[in-house]
């Protein structure tokens, strides 16, 4: 109440704002008497802000966050609309916004004095130069994070779970490529592809018809839906819920050792870039789509998975060239809701990281679902007219050429390091401008660190997650920790699915191992029976010496499921034997698992159910 008393005779009013999270707690009755208060009246629509906070108490600490109840005062002059904006539009859960309030709505009403604010230019170890510092944030960082995607989030909060001040740089939108442009989006569109699939391939006719009419226009604007919610839900608020980390706006630039330059995205008063010097310093600013350089495409243009997700009208023919994971994913959607699209890879075959007797069981089932799929295609010559485009390639020494309305470059990806200054900075990139680091995902300045797709290798997000908290750990804590991917899964979402982890035969051969191989066909696996889908296979490869797994392979439906038991069997160093003496429930696709693990010995089709 002492702010009141500080301006008796203003007709005040008061925006509230208070956390619901535990009711009943005791909150409930000091909120009663403020707004009982007589020279108070729970309206804001025509408030003039008068720059004080009635109320700030600290309810609970929690692992994650800090529970707050605030109120701010308006006098009877200003309309809503002039709060500042943050304010606006309030429509969320107002515990997401508690981080914007207190480092950035308080600052801006009730500045610090100017002797503490002289005192803060002195001492401050951060080259007082350009645009001033956010509103409340602090004048030093322990960790600065160069990128706001899986590996820059993973970071930014393991900074801020060991106690660290930490400053998130990012210029555009949060969350990175997975939740915007990458996994999210595809994987909607692809499960909306399946149930449209069903009403022409229904494993349960005559006794069940399935009768499916697909929109693209609302699909698409549903996907858009989806991707907003959780990048609302899983940055834009987990973000909130950590005070000790700063979101900068802005494009960074080293400038050597531990000094970095901030321009910000927003530089509406013409202060310009801003210097800091944080103790260590995260990269992880990700990866972009890459195309080869091929005659005519840069005048033609092109789509890449980012913009073919954006389509409000779908193609009636399309052109992919590349056909690893993002082109099968992007090919096979677009081929079920009736694009006709021709597949072009340059390898022997698709999924060339896969293999060969996955690869070449899937491009099988594409073919039978109408999909052009070629091999060994050298793209010569791009080129387009009113009618589309107009695709020149060298199959085994012969020109062949291929027209569609739309062409999509699905050729790979490559780091984001342009034009960030890192080898002036002393950090060290490969020839494709990858950033090399140690073991520990240091570089070459002892100052960075790196981590994410930025290394060219591993792009997923769950390993760009890993490398940033390892990254963290060793950069702030010493902790000498290794970046590991002995057992690292990957997961094609295509119909058929493809996941696989360890060794595949071949590479198990080259590094010198006696090897064994077994491949049973989903036929022999219940679940798959029962689903009505027994398109696929499991293939594991062994050491014939030790017994050891060294790898598992999965063609089928619901290979992505499967894969993670498989993945911790060979971390941890299991035998076939140990995989076989496991017990799986029955009825389920990773039972197959073990039927593979059998069949080294065994005729699983000569066991009874269960039997093994």
């Amino acid at each position: 109440m002492e702010l009141l008393n500080k301006y008796p005779s203003a007709d005040l009013r008061v925006y509230a704002v208070w956390f619901n999270m535990y009711p009943g707690d005791h909150r409930s009755n000091w909120r009663a008497d403020l707004l009982s208060d007589p020279r108070v009246t729970n309206f804001w629509d025509e408030g003039k802000l008068v720059g004080r906070w009635v109320v700030e108490q600290k309810i609970v600490d929690h692992p994650r966050s800090i529970l707050w109840d605030a109120y701010l005062l308006f006098g009877p002059e200003a309309k809503w609309e002039d709060l500042p904006e943050p304010l606006i539009g309030w429509g969320k859960p107002v515990y997401h916004r508690r981080h914007k309030l207190r480092k950035e709505i308080l600052p801006m009403i009730e500045p610090a004095p100017v002797a503490e604010q002289a005192r803060v230019e002195v001492d401050s170890e951060e080259p007082q130069l350009g645009a001033p510092m956010p509103s409340g944030a602090p004048t030093h960082f322990d960790l600065m994070v160069i990128g706001a995607g899986g590996a820059g989030f993973a970071a930014a909060i393991r900074g801020a779970e060991l106690g660290k001040q930490v400053a998130l740089v990012e210029a555009g939108t949060l969350g990175g490529v997975c939740v915007n442009v990458g996994c999210v989006p595809s994987k909607t569109l692809l499960r909306a592809a399946e149930i449209n699939h069903l009403g022409t391939r229904n494993p349960f006719e005559p006794g069940l018809r399935v009768a499916v009419e697909a929109d693209w226009t609302a699909l698409i604007a549903h996907k858009d839906k989806v991707v907003s919610e959780m990048r609302q839900s899983r940055y834009e608020d987990v973000l909130a819920a950590y005070p000790e980390i700063s979101l900068l706006r802005g494009w960074a630039k080293l400038l050597g050792e531990n000094q970095v330059e901030i321009t910000p995205v927003d530089d509406s008063n013409g202060a310009g870039p801003r210097l800091y010097a944080p103790d260590k310093i995260i990269i992880a600013t990700g990866s972009s789509s890459w195309a080869p350089p091929i005659e005519g495409l840069e005048e033609a243009g092109y789509l890449d998975s980012t913009a073919a997700f954006e389509l409000r009208e779908r193609p009636e023919s399309m052109i992919i060239v590349g056909a690893s994971s993002v082109g099968l994913e992007v090919g096979q959607l677009f081929s079920r809701f009736g694009t006709k699209v021709t597949m072009l890879e340059i390898q022997d075959d698709i999924l060339p990281e896969e293999d060969s007797e996955i690869s070449g069981q899937l491009i099988d089932y594409l073919r039978e679902e109408g999909i052009v799929a070629e091999t060994n295609v050298f793209i010569t010559e791009v080129s387009r007219n009113e009618n589309g485009y107009r695709v020149i390639g060298r199959q085994l020494g012969e020109d062949r050429v291929y027209e569609a309305a739309a062409l999509l470059m699905a050729t790979g990806r490559r780091a984001n390091t342009a034009e960030m200054g890192l080898e002036q900075a002393g950090v060290e990139l490969g020839t494709q401008g990858e950033i090399l680091v140690d073991e520990h995902l240091q570089t070459s300045n002892s100052y960075v660190y790196a981590a994410g797709d930025v290394l060219g290798r591993d792009m997923f997000v769950y390993t760009a997650a890993y490398g940033g908290k390892l990254a963290v750990d060793n950069a702030l804590d010493g902790a000498g920790r290794f970046y590991g991917t002995v057992a690292l899964p990957r997961v094609t979402f295509t119909d058929p699915a493809v996941a696989s982890v360890g060794l595949t035969e071949a590479q198990a051969y080259d590094q010198g191992h006696e090897v064994k191989v077994t491949a049973i066909p989903l036929e022999l696996i219940s679940r798959p029976q029962a689903n009505g889908d027994t398109r696929g296979l499991i293939k594991l490869v062994a050491d014939k010496t030790t017994d050891q797994l060294l790898g598992a392979h999965v063609l089928a439906a619901e290979a992505g499921e499967v894969i993670q038991t498989a993945t911790l069997a060979i971390k941890v160093g299991m035998s076939v034997e140990d995989l076989r003496g496991t017990l799986f429930p029955y009825l389920t696709m990773v039972e197959g698992l073990k039927l593979a693990a059998i069949s080294f010995d065994k005729d699983p089709a000569m066991l009874s159910c269960c039997a093994g």
